[in-house]
């Protein structure tokens, strides 16, 4: 059975839907902690019941603006503002709360739920907490470029990347060395990041170093070429 939001708050969705999870009832539900009398009595007084698995998917800010068509406007009413709110009252107290943030965690979290009776671990909660804290910073990390590209106004004071993990490697530039590659979240289409290997053992350090460098001099030319590269230099183009 499902229950709208309104009707759990007793107050209805308003600002063209700006406002409707940010509430007591919502919030109240997610921070109260379950090992303290005061916490829940404030509860019972307020007749907030609580809140123990959040499932919350934000405005596709990302995907959003990545059109070429899209206008300030409509970048600005997909920022997310009850959803990441929702996010981090649960990560904050993952020790009663659950908090998933992408479909992907979503096989997982039923398989545990079912092995248990509907119980999920204090380690589980943990690690979907810093999933959760991971995952609104990257948003508000997309915002952030976002608008520093509206301003374009020389460099900015403070800079920051995101990146996630898209293999481990062999080995590092070292064999004793272990190495892993990471890449942008929204990398450009020809890009290494997004090359596919087509046969040959695991890639290592130098490995990528050696392609990420063809790529390069290859732009050099307006035509089709070839590069042929070992330990970082070319011996022949």
């Amino acid at each position: 059975p499902v229950q709208e939001v309104a009707e759990l708050t007793g107050f209805p969705e308003m600002l063209d839907g700006r406002v409707k999870t940010l509430h007591p009832m919502v919030h109240g539900a997610l921070l109260a902690r379950r090992d303290m009398p005061s916490h829940m009595q404030a509860l019972q007084a307020h007749g907030i019941e609580t809140i123990d698995l959040l499932v919350v998917n934000l405005y596709p800010f990302e995907a959003t603006v990545a059109a070429a068509d899209c206008s300030l406007d409509e970048a600005i009413e997909n920022i997310d503002i009850g959803g990441p709110s929702m996010v981090r009252s649960a990560a904050k107290n993952h020790h009663d709360v659950a908090v998933i943030t992408s479909p992907e965690q979503y096989a997982a979290i039923i398989a545990e739920l079912k092995s248990t009776g509907g119980k999920i671990s204090l380690a589980t909660r943990k690690k979907l907490a810093c999933d959760a804290f991971t995952h609104t910073a990257q948003y508000d990390l997309a915002i952030s470029q976002y608008f520093k590209a509206q301003l374009s106004q020389g460099f900015s004071d403070e800079i920051s990347f995101s990146f996630k993990c898209k293999q481990v490697l062999r080995y590092g530039e070292n064999p004793h060395q272990t190495a892993a590659f990471y890449t942008e979240l929204n990398p450009p289409a020809d890009s290494l990041a997004n090359a596919t290997i087509l046969h040959g053992k695991e890639l290592s350090y130098n490995n990528l170093l050696d392609i990420d460098s063809a790529l390069s001099l290859l732009r050099e030319f307006g035509r089709p070429a070839s590069v042929i590269l070992k330990h970082n230099n070319p011996c022949g183009a």
